[in-house]
């Protein structure tokens, strides 16, 4: 497939593109006679490549103009690679330690030449499954969400920054409009790519579509998805965008990336820590029941959200004699308000980061794309024995999230 220059890349051309390609071969050491180079995209939308020389390594990510695991029949902007990049560019500059370095981006190819994230990092959502616990994991996550989100709010940007931004991002239409459709509106109604473990969860799906109440909360979570521009979101932050090691954390795939709700964020790395935790049970085995693994997910769990509070008021409370325009501090500073302002705008943010945990769930158990946590279970009765338990637990969360004010709360709810 060829449109306007772009054609896909196989192992043999992406050999004479990087020769061709300064910033890629200078980065190989030039020694481009005998580079290795592996496939390991996922297959879900894009073409990803491991290319090493003698010297160094590094990643090159192609988009293609429609999903891969469909194939063409789906069509999918290949644009989408350049929002990727730019977010790519922009939260490694706002959280370095824990965002690959872009070195390469061809516009016009759709190719995203970044770090190489060596072993021993490995997907997280592998790491949930093999039982394998992170203690940095929660100290990591919150400070890459933290910074990646205040810092592209209007708690520190002025509206003329803000509104800039917003602009650019808007164009990632297509992104967005595939969120929209597998995450707020599928679940809820009979689709062509809607699947679940069948004959076991029929009933439950049904029961989705069913849901009045639940139709009503995805509503408004759906319209602020679409509405609501606070900050830079990566939007797709799940398990499998996340390479962890013990000591490192690296957050990638930011192709859905646009100025939306932050709790999309923070819902989703959540919602897929419950799954990981609720497919526990289906993993566990004579010799390791699981049951220490699950307490240390839940504490993982509570960990992220706790200390995501205190970095990100800890930088609204650094910055708040700064340019941020959401609340001027000569109308705030009173040091009374000054906490009732935070106290409201975190529960609320608190709110939305339970309902799209909830969704981004559903969607995972009754949509179109599953997740390895459950997926691995070969028993299809023990695996529908834990989406089950996981999916009562998302509708009761969407549906009663407001109740909820602390995390503790919440997961008193799940155990």
């Amino acid at each position: 497939m060829t449109t306007e220059g772009f054609r896909v890349l196989d192992e043999k051309s992406l050999i004479e593109y990087i020769k061709s390609t300064p910033s890629l071969a200078s980065k190989l050491g030039n020694e481009l006679d005998n580079l290795k180079i592996k496939e390991v995209g996922d297959g879900n939308l894009n073409f990803v490549y491991i290319v090493t020389s003698p010297t160094d390594s590094v990643v090159i990510k192609q988009a293609i103009p429609y999903v891969r695991c469909i194939g063409e029949s789906w069509p999918m902007t290949k644009e989408r690679s350049y929002f990727e990049a730019t977010a790519l560019k922009r939260q490694h500059g706002l959280c370095p330690k824990h965002v690959p370095e872009v070195y390469h981006f061809d516009r016009t190819m759709s190719v995203i030449g970044m770090r190489y994230i060596e072993p021993p990092h490995i997907i997280l959502r592998k790491g949930l499954i093999a039982g394998v616990e992170y203690p940095l994991l929660a100290e990591h996550i919150s400070e890459f969400m933290a910074n990646s989100l205040f810092y592209t709010s209007l708690l520190y940007l002025t509206t003329t920054q803000h509104k800039s931004a917003v602009a650019e991002f808007c164009a990632n239409v297509e992104l967005c409009r595939l969120t929209e459709q597998v995450v707020f509106s599928d679940p809820y109604k009979v689709a062509e790519f809607n699947r679940w473990t069948t004959p076991y969860l029929d009933s439950d799906a049904e029961a989705v579509r069913n849901d009045n109440v639940l139709k009503l909360e995805v509503a408004q979570l759906k319209s602020k998805f679409c509405e609501q521009t606070q900050a830079l979101i990566h939007g797709d932050l799940h398990t499998g965008s996340v390479m962890v090691t013990h000591e490192s954390t690296q957050v990638i795939d930011p192709e859905f990336a646009f100025y939306g709700p932050m709790g999309f964020d923070i819902g989703a790395f959540i919602g897929n820590l419950f799954l990981a935790y609720f497919s526990q049970d289906g993993h566990a085995g004579q010799e390791n029941d699981r049951k220490a693994y699950k307490a240390w997910i839940i504490d993982t769990v509570a960990d992220t959200w706790n200390l995501f509070y205190k970095k990100f008021t800890s930088l609204w409370d650094t910055h708040k004699n700064g340019p941020g325009e959401a609340y001027l501090h000569e109308i705030y500073n009173d040091v009374e308000l000054w906490e009732l302002v935070k106290q409201k705008y975190m529960i609320d943010l608190f709110h939305d980061s339970l309902g799209y945990a909830a969704a981004k769930m559903i969607r995972r158990i009754v949509g179109v794309a599953h997740v390895e946590d459950f997926e691995s279970i070969t028993d299809l009765g023990k695996r529908a024995e834990c989406e089950r338990r996981a999916l009562d637990f998302a509708k009761n969360l969407m549906k009663k999230r407001r109740s909820f004010n602390t995390i503790a709360d919440v997961i008193s709810t799940a155990q």
